[in-house]
């Protein structure tokens, strides 16, 4: 069979995991890739030996070769690539959140379905083998009716003035920066593990650093931590550093999480518990092989990644035997791995989330803004 030709859009951070990972699955060609200047993106593919790279997105959508386009850039630019995907007949997969308003995830969602195009938004974080274990876990009843929630996104990478990204800047990134970029996971998370909506949210969001020193040069997501002082500038911030959420889930549940990108030593710790009237689970993505469990009236348990041991709907995404770490990339790869199955064949059940997934997950953001500004309750 020939391969899918897929382009990457984005030569950042994100733009480097996509690639890669595509790649892994070896029924995905990386054809392209498309860079914010020619010289960007010409790096970019001499680095992973891409054979064609351009500025130019128009040109890329004009290729009747490539099917699909994978958009890594920033926020602001999700919409309307997204869209200029679509509208040119392209299977369209793009980062999260998926744009800087629901009315635009409304209108992706919209297009998408008229062109009758496969469509997903990166909440790859789903996709760790023992995340799928606790889905089945929840889905079989071992945990019993969901009562509590809880759980933290916390990272440490902008903990200092001087640390500098674009989701910095709300024209690029939107006004919900923590919130918006780690916070979407959080929601996406405990929505798809319960198979319950938010309904109601009350927040506070707060910026600790008013102002931050930019550098005069560009700087990739996760790096620049050494630089001089001479090669920076004061920039005004009104996005958010940290997030904490009180939730109603389903008809009963109730929860609470906070988000925070100025957590010492915190390097991508991503955790929940999920408490029910059998039992309780909880995970820490900085521990992604090992699973608690917790029990009442018996010895709580403590089980590592092994495949062969998980519920089958979850050993499907373990590729690797037990005692074999699989973390972040493997995530991605998994996703991209159900997502280009459907691309290859529409009669290909759909497991990954969808732009409808993104839709939600804006709508929920948007609701935590409301409610921070309001200080109380707001109903999803």
């Amino acid at each position: 069979m020939a391969k899918i030709k897929t382009a990457i859009v984005g030569t950042g951070f994100m733009g480097k995991v996509h690639t890669e990972n595509v790649r892994r699955l070896g029924t995905v060609e990386v054809t392209t890739v498309v860079g914010s200047r020619p010289e960007t993106a010409q790096r970019f593919a001499d680095t992973f030996g891409i054979p064609h790279a351009t500025a130019d997105l128009k040109s890329v959508l004009a290729d009747p070769e490539i099917q699909a386009v994978h958009i890594c850039t920033p926020n602001v630019d999700h919409a309307p690539m997204s869209l200029a995907a679509l509208e040119a007949g392209k299977a369209v997969l793009c980062e999260k959140p998926l744009t800087l308003s629901s009315a635009e995830a409304k209108s992706l969602v919209d297009l998408a379905a008229a062109k009758n195009l496969p469509n997903a938004v990166q909440h790859n974080l789903r996709y760790y083998p023992l995340v799928q274990q606790i889905r089945q876990m929840v889905a079989h009843g071992d945990l019993g009716d969901i009562l509590i929630a809880q759980g933290t996104y916390s990272q440490d990478w902008l903990l200092y003035d001087t640390d500098w990204n674009w989701r910095v800047d709300s024209n690029s990134n939107g006004k919900l920066r923590a919130m918006g970029d780690i916070g979407s996971h959080w929601m996406d998370m405990v929505q798809h593990l319960t198979g319950e909506p938010i309904t109601e949210v009350c927040a506070d969001l707060n910026t600790f650093h008013k102002t931050r020193k930019r550098p005069k040069g560009s700087v990739e997501t996760f790096s620049g931590k050494k630089l001089a002082p001479g090669d920076y500038e004061e920039f005004p911030v009104d996005t958010d550093d940290f997030g904490a959420v009180l939730f109603h889930l389903g008809e009963g549940g109730r929860g609470s999480f906070t988000v925070s990108q100025m957590s010492a030593g915190c390097k991508n710790r991503f955790s929940f518990d999920i408490f029910g009237t059998k039992a309780g689970v909880s995970w820490n993505q900085e521990q992604p092989d090992t699973l608690w469990i917790g029990h009442r009236n018996e010895p709580n348990q403590i089980i590592i990644k092994d495949g062969s041991l998980l519920y089958p709907a979850a050993a499907a995404f373990a590729d690797l035997p037990g005692g074999h770490s699989e973390g972040y990339d493997d995530s991605h790869k998994q996703l991209f791995k159900n997502f280009y199955a459907h691309v290859a064949d529409p009669s290909v059940p759909i497991n990954y989330p969808t732009f409808a997934d993104g839709l939600r997950g804006m709508v929920l953001l948007e609701k935590v803004a409301e409610s921070a500004l309001k200080r109380g309750w707001v109903t999803v």
